[in-house]
């Protein structure tokens, strides 16, 4: 079976028994990339001119970034996603212009 995993029907049976509704979405898009989301964004912008050698200074660097943020960084970025999949969805597919969710 080549169908995808959220159209098996083992899905569609919990998708109804939960309740939810599915949401439209372009087959892909780059604009709703996981690697696009505030949380990378945000983390690729302090990671700018860094050269961090081994393992132990990577991981340090992580550690002290995600203590540094707030709860509202991550409450702001999961609130604008809804915003974010609906501008995606209306450009069906079209590039526009990306305003920066970090």
């Amino acid at each position: 079976d080549n169908a995808p995993c959220h159209r098996t029907s083992i899905v569609q049976d919990t998708i109804k028994t939960l309740k939810w509704d599915l949401l439209p979405h372009p087959p892909y898009s780059p604009d709703l990339a996981p690697s696009n989301y505030h949380l990378f964004q945000s983390m690729a912008y302090g990671l700018a001119g860094q050269h961090l050698t081994n393992f132990e200074k990577v991981q340090n660097w992580l550690n002290e970034w995600f203590r540094s943020k707030g709860a509202s960084f991550y409450c702001r970025g999961i609130h604008v996603l809804p915003e974010r999949w609906q501008k995606c969805v209306a450009s069906e597919g079209r590039y526009f212009e990306q305003t920066i969710f970090c």
